[in-house]
């Protein structure tokens, strides 16, 4: 099934690359863009888990970092425009289905945007556990898994939060709670590329975010 998911993505015009651990997600990320690179990331518990959100702080990069210290609304906004004309930008999936494509949910929209557009690269790191057998599975697993987990995680006062899985699980993609901490704002899948191997995807042979 990797083999496959690794295929497709190939044939998506998306760069595939497989590694066993987390640990070996860094120096591949090192590999793939150059120090002094100026660098955006979205929000994402893998890129904590594999240590790459450190390496975006550690100086080798000029990282546009939405979350540091003292920061303000309007700051955070200007690091969104600014993503736009970044030479990489990292994030994960909330799926990537057998068929080479990534499923995402986002509130603010500023990780989707990037993905579609703007940063010349776009590193998205994922495990295993995000592989679906197609986007429908996708949008489920974010209805089921990964939004309920996110609004835990984020500390948002969502339906889902609290009883552990969206209110509108079975369905479409607009229905849901009315919250307005909702972070399941705006879906994207994420198919054949028109710019080959701008987006990157480094698949993880573990379990990591949600």
């Amino acid at each position: 099934m990797i083999k496959k998911v690794l295929e497709n993505l190939k044939k998506n015009n998306m760069e595939a690359y497989l590694v066993e651990t987390r640990e070996e997600v860094v120096p591949l990320v090192e590999k793939l863009l150059p120090a002094g690179a100026v660098v955006s990331a979205g929000g994402s518990v893998t890129l904590a888990e594999t240590g790459v959100m450190e390496l975006l702080k550690s100086g080798r990069y000029e990282f546009l970092d939405r979350a540091r210290p003292g920061i303000t609304p309007e700051e955070v906004q200007q690091v969104y425009r600014d993503t736009f004309s970044a030479d990489g930008f990292f994030c994960s999936a909330n799926a990537i289905t057998q068929q080479g494509e990534l499923v995402n949910v986002d509130g603010n929209s500023n990780r989707i945007s990037a993905l579609l557009f703007g940063p010349e690269t776009v590193i998205v790191v994922a495990g295993v556990n995000k592989i679906v057998t197609d986007a429908e599975a996708g949008f489920e697993r974010i209805k089921r898994v990964a939004a309920p987990k996110n609004a835990v995680r984020l500390g948002c006062k969502t339906y889902c939060r609290d009883a552990g899985v969206c209110v509108a699980a079975e369905g479409g993609l607009a229905t849901g709670c009315g919250s307005k901490e909702r972070i399941c704002r705006n879906y994207l899948v994420s198919g054949p590329q028109r710019i080959p191997g701008r987006i990157k995807v480094i698949l993880v042979n573990e379990e990591l975010g949600y």
